[in-house]
Formats: structure tokens, C-alpha cells, sequence
């Protein structure tokens, strides 16, 4: 069976699981579900891991009966002598029916504690080992589609910046930052050229990776000077795909120097409060009704296997209890800047990925991706090995 094969049989049967969980009988008296997270980050790093534990909140918020247990700084950094199979165990003690790793640095783990543990549900969020012929049975993965929120950001980072030069504060580099880089750079380039009436040639998209989610001194770069150095360079737009909050923090720095310029942060809705006179908007996940659907199929005895790349909610992007990703605008947008924006919405919200990921598109070496026309397929969108033609910035 194709991998291609794989990835519609397991959308089918996760959307079928989802919908016998929805028609199912209720009961009146609520079923107690313990569920676990584990956190690559603080859980209140007002980023990625702080989007999660809400999401888990949520959980308890809409389930009765259901209780998280979590464990945040799950990295080498904070904690060196503990192992995911360790938290694991502890979890499991615990009563865990269903226990969600937040990190594709846990997937190999993930694989390993599955294997230990058939009876408990793992879901490894952004990973896609759930795809993998003979991986085990209780493992699911979780995705949101996050490109579009970016592409949206791109263009309203566009619409905002007067350098022509924007800045991208990366974490590491896989498949996922790859892809996420692209949207963001795509969506600035169309409304460059499509509101600003600019040639999308002139347009400078420049990458920095700091080499993880977050800043570890002597590992990584740090995220503060590499954002100063993208604005020493004539940035004037700072996009941050890091975890948490340095770009938009220096930024605010500059602003308060007087320099005209703007920071998108990501991941948690509500980033623009670190400095709401500089953010443009927040492109972000939002994991509860993932969560929730999930959490539910457990505690109801639906659950199957599955690898989901949830799409927005285009009806409402920033539905609560709908979309998987969305984007809100911060203080620093204009109503006219959003107004394009808007309009850039409903043109991807119409045309899907063929309003994005469409040719003719090549890859940085030059290597031709897609023709004229073209629209790429999700499989090879999620697997992106390069960054764009036009990016500057490594690819590995």
C-alpha cells in the first residue's frame, strides 16, 4: 500500500471515528478520563507549550469527568536525567487513558512507550510516524494546518513593512519549519505584489535559525541578538517561529529607540500582549477541539488509529471550538492593511492550498518543484525538504 494510499484510509477512518463519537448515545452520569501532556516548554511560555496546556484546560472545561495531568520543560536543557519513558510510567500510575507528546523531538520516544503501553493511547502532536506500516496500533498523530495562518501573516508583515525587507527568527530545521518559512514567504510575496502593486522579485524574506523551539545558552543561538541582527540588516517586519517571546520583546526595544518597526509572534493567540504597539497579529494553533474530538474517542471507546492535519475553520478561523489554526490582528494593524488582509483570507479560504502552494514554484538550489499551475499535493507540501527560490537563509 502507497504511503499516499495510507494517509486517505486513515483520514477516512479518523473522520468516520469522529463522526460516531458526535451520533453516539449520551449518558447522564459522566465518565472520569485521566489525560496526559507533556510539554517540550514552560506551560506558561505564552508560545507553543502554553497553547497546549490551555488546550488541555479546554478539555476539562467541555468533558465532564476529565482531568489533565501535564509536565512542562520536558527537554535536555531543564531536565538532562529524565526521559520521556520515565514521565510516561509516572503518568500511566496515574490512571492516563490517552497521554499527548507535544513535540516531534518526542517521536521516537513516543514510538517507544506505545509499544509499552498497548492499552493507553499516545498521540504525538506534528509528527507522522502514525503513518508508518507497523507502527504501533495505539498511536495517533495531530497537526493543524498552521501554513495558512502563516501565509497570512506574511501578508500582513507585506502590507506593513516600508524596507521591503522582512525578517523570520526560525527554531530548528525540518520539514515543518521548512514548510511553515514557505507559506509565510508566499503569502507576503502575493500581497506584495497583489495590494502593494510592488515587484514580488524586490522583496527581501530572510531566515535565521537559532537551532531549537526555544533559546538554550551554549546550544543555541541567542534569539535576542539574532533578532537584533535581522533588523541591523535592514529588516523592518520580524516574524518569529520560535516558541517564545524574544523577537516581539525586541522589537518593542527598537520601537521605544523610536524605528519604525512591527513583529509577528506565533503560536499563542494571545502574544501581542508582550507588546501590542509593535505586534502585527499572532498566527496561531488552536489544539482544543482536536484535543477534545480525541480525548472523547478514548474516554467513549472510538478511538482508532490516525494521522490528522487538521485544516481552519474558514467559516470563522478563530472559532474557539472549531478551527485547528487562526490568525488576530494586533494593535499595530492599520484598518486599511487590514482590509487587504481580510480580502487575502477569503481568496485562500476559497481557492484551499491552490491559493498557496501553486507554481510555477522552485526550490532554493533552483530544483523545479511545481509547474505553472500547479498545485501541490499535502504529501509533498508536509515534507518540504527545501526552503523556497527567493528565501535567504539555510535549508539544513
Amino acid at each position: 500500500m502507497s504511503q499516499k494510499t495510507i494517509w486517505k484510509s486513515l483520514a477516512v477512518l479518523f473522520i468516520v471515528a469522529l463522526l460516531a463519537s458526535a451520533c453516539g448515545p449520551k449518558t447522564e452520569e459522566a465518565k472520569e478520563i485521566v489525560f496526559g501532556v507533556i510539554l517540550v516548554g514552560p506551560y506558561n511560555d505564552h508560545g507553543w507549550s502554553e497553547a497546549h496546556y490551555e488546550a488541555g484546560r479546554y478539555v476539562e472545561e467541555k468533558l465532564p469527568g476529565a482531568k489533565m495531568i501535564y509536565l512542562d520543560k520536558m527537554n535536555s536543557a531543564d531536565r538532562p536525567e529524565t526521559t520521556l519513558e520515565q514521565q510516561v510510567d509516572d503518568m500511566v500510575a496515574q490512571g492516563a487513558q490517552i497521554i499527548l507528546t507535544t513535540s516531534d523531538d518526542f517521536q521516537d520516544d513516543t514510538d517507544v512507550v506505545a509499544a509499552k503501553y498497548p492499552e493507553v493511547v499516545f498521540i504525538n502532536i506534528s509528527g507522522d510516524h502514525a503513518l508508518d506500516e507497523g507502527s504501533p496500533k495505539n498511536l495517533g498523530n495531530y497537526m493543524g494546518q498552521a501554513e495558512f495562518m502563516k501565509a497570512i501573516a506574511g501578508c500582513n508583515a507585506a502590507m506593513a513593512t516600508e524596507t521591503g525587507h522582512i525578517g523570520y527568527l526560525g527554531p530548528l530545521i525540518n520539514n515543518e519549519t521548512r514548510r511553515l518559512v514557505n507559506a509565510a514567504y508566499l503569502g507576503a510575496r502575493y500581497c506584495y505584489a497583489n495590494y502593494r502593486g510592488k515587484d514580488p522579485n524586490d522583496l527581501k524574506f530572510t531566515v535565521t535559525w537559532i537551532g531549537f523551539w526555544f533559546n538554550i545558552p551554549g546550544v543555541t543561538l541567542d534569539p535576542t541578538e539574532a533578532a537584533n541582527d535581522l533588523f541591523n540588516a535592514g529588516v523592518d517586519v520580524i516574524m518569529s517561529g520560535i516558541d517564545t517571546t524574544e523577537a516581539t520583546v525586541v522589537t518593542k526595544q527598537r520601537a521605544d529607540q523610536g524605528q519604525r518597526v512591527f513583529a509577528v509572534p506565533y503560536d499563542y493567540r494571545n502574544a501581542c500582549e508582550v507588546a501590542p504597539q509593535v505586534c502585527l497579529g499572532v498566527p496561531y494553533f488552536n489544539w482544543g477541539p482536536g484535543y477534545l474530538q480525541m480525548i472523547t474517542q478514548v474516554r467513549d471507546g472510538t478511538w482508532k488509529k490516525h494521522w490528522t492535519w487538521a485544516p481552519p475553520d474558514w467559516k470563522d478561523i478563530n472559532n474557539r471550538d472549531t478551527s485547528a489554526a487562526g490568525y488576530v490582528y494586533g494593535p499595530a494593524t492599520t484598518a486599511e492593511w487590514k482590509a487587504k488582509v481580510d480580502d487575502y483570507i477569503g481568496y485562500l479560504a476559497q481557492k484551499g492550498w491552490g491559493g498557496l502552494f501553486v507554481g510555477p514554484l522552485n526550490w532554493q538550489d533552483g530544483t523545479p518543484w511545481l509547474a505553472a499551475g500547479e498545485v501541490a499535493t499535502e504529501e509533498a507540501i508536509w515534507n518540504s525538504p527545501q526552503l523556497l527560490e527567493g528565501i535567504v537563509g539555510p535549508s539544513k
